[in-house]
């Protein structure tokens, strides 16, 4: 039986639309449209079909409250961003009453397990769902690699059957996570070149350069140790002003949130680097 936190609707009203398609003069593709709106959204080729964003979350949000259950999921905090014109949603998730203290000789923080539901309407994504966690000193978002993610094709008949056994195996996969977070907090960096190791794993010299500065603003409070470099990495793909410096540059073509979710992949990308592995082991 569904909890009592499951809903009927849980999406806002501008993603809460239904989904409209329109052959276009070349036969092999067809418009997508906002039901509500008329707004044409983007081409897709004829075979191509989907839920609306609405059905879609909907489901999830009910899944992932039956399955992971009341002490993971009432009264999480649910935001969602935006991209190409309401085409491109992500659902950001984050279960407040399931924590855990990241202790370093100079600070402590709270992390709290977060997970992301991607949707696309117009081709541009699969669904997708990722596990990760949140750090609460500075609202970071933490996603650790692709084998956190949980992939299917975007079609109308969606199935959760894998998607279930993964949520079943979360709850162990956060609490291990966060003691890997424990592991790096306590691994020194005191003899390690942070920066080359920087300029090995990021080939941009001037982003490695930024990184490398606010590594040293992490340190200033977390203190030398890979928890603070890990830290600087999520800081990135969480902010993009002038509090870490990396500003997106604006193409006014409403792909902020899309660019802000490239941010947090090519951190994995990092974190799984051998140059990174090598030591956080």
């Amino acid at each position: 039986m569904p909890l009592d936190f499951t809903a009927d609707q849980i999406v806002p009203d501008h993603i809460n639309f239904s989904v409209e398609f329109e052959p276009t003069k070349y036969d092999k593709s067809k418009y997508v449209i906002n039901g509500n709106t008329g707004e044409y959204l983007g081409i897709v080729g004829n075979g191509f079909s989907c839920a609306s964003h609405g059905d879609f979350f909907t489901k999830a949000h009910n899944t992932i409250s039956e399955h992971l259950g009341e002490e993971f999921c009432n009264q999480m905090n649910i935001k969602y961003n935006t991209a190409r014109n309401n085409a491109w949603v992500m659902m950001d998730m984050t279960m407040p009453n399931v924590l855990r203290k990241i202790k370093t000789e100079k600070h402590t923080t709270t992390i709290a397990p977060r997970l992301i539901a991607l949707h696309g309407i117009d081709g541009s994504c699969s669904n997708m769902v990722f596990f990760g966690a949140i750090d609460f000193f500075c609202t970071n978002g933490m996603v650790t690699g692709d084998y956190d993610k949980i992939k299917r094709k975007n079609t109308s008949n969606f199935s959760l059957d894998k998607f279930i056994q993964e949520l079943q195996s979360s709850v162990t996969d956060f609490y291990a996570t966060a003691d890997k977070f424990q592991r790096w907090a306590e691994t020194s960096l005191m003899t390690v070149d942070v920066k080359a190791l920087l300029e090995s794993v990021i080939k941009s010299d001037r982003k490695s350069d930024k990184m490398f500065s606010l590594y040293n603003q992490e340190v200033s409070t977390r203190g030398r140790n890979v928890w603070s470099l890990y830290s600087a990495f999520t800081n990135y793909a969480s902010y993009a002003d002038e509090r870490n410096g990396f500003n997106l540059r604006n193409t006014g073509n409403d792909t902020e949130a899309q660019s802000m979710w490239a941010r947090e992949q090519e951190v994995a990308k990092w974190i799984d680097s051998p140059q990174f592995q090598s030591i956080a082991a």
